[in-house]
């Protein structure tokens, strides 16, 4: 059964939450705060963090930093409607997903159960992926460039292995959207924002990309070395 920890310092919401997740089938266990949240993580770490950002005292933006300097933990953030640049700054921090408040808690439902069958299904297409100097091994999900085990979360790891097993094909945010993330609907800042997170940790220049580059007025693509 996963383990799901849930921070919300909003009672209300948080017992909603909860209990759509325990009748969905995960083990849960909740944290009104960030310093709970981290104490829980260090002693019994969780499969899935549903972060909200606006707590008093550490806010979701610090557990969001904190979770991942410690490892790869799969991040769904709750943010408030107007919230756009502490979206962009969650996403930046290593989030994996997000969604706004208000919410349905059935799509909540969804997002983890997205995210989970995609953290533990077994990799589609090539098993390795190479590119010169990168190495992408699906069923240990791990990427090494020249030797060295590039530290991505799971969708930077999706999105590379997705890119990369298709290279010199153009992609649309949307199309990755739908084929990376699995959104019919969402918003297009979060391909973005991993993109730009992706070039940080493969290309020796992200300003002047040469690997994930942009295809202007269209999306993205990867060339090879």
């Amino acid at each position: 059964m996963p383990r799901m920890l849930v921070v919300e310092d909003d009672v209300t919401v948080r017992e909603v939450v909860v209990s759509y997740l325990r009748a969905a089938g995960h083990d849960v266990t909740e944290a009104a705060d960030g310093l709970t949240a981290l104490e829980i993580m260090e002693k019994t770490p969780a499969d899935l963090v549903v972060l909200d950002l606006m707590m008093p005292g550490i806010d979701g933006l610090e557990v969001c930093r904190r979770l991942r300097r410690a490892g790869d933990v799969p991040i769904v953030m709750l943010t408030a409607l107007g919230n756009e640049q502490d979206r962009v700054i969650g996403l930046e921090l290593g989030a994996d997903d997000y969604i706004t408040k208000p919410f349905s808690p059935r799509e909540l439902v969804l997002r983890v159960d997205s995210i989970l069958r995609r953290a533990g299904s077994a990799p589609e297409g090539p098993v390795l992926l190479t590119d010169g100097d990168l190495v992408i091994d699906a069923a240990r999900h791990e990427a090494r460039l020249d030797g060295v085990v590039l530290p991505l979360t799971g969708r930077e790891f999706d999105l590379l292995c997705h890119l990369v097993a298709h290279p010199g094909r153009a992609y649309s945010r949307d199309e990755l959207l739908r084929e990376v993330w699995g959104w019919t609907v969402g918003d297009q800042s979060t391909v973005t924002v991993h993109v730009r997170r992706l070039r940080e940790k493969v290309e020796s220049d992200p300003t002047s990309p040469v690997r994930l580059v942009t295809v202007w007025g269209v999306g993205y693509r990867w060339e090879n070395a």
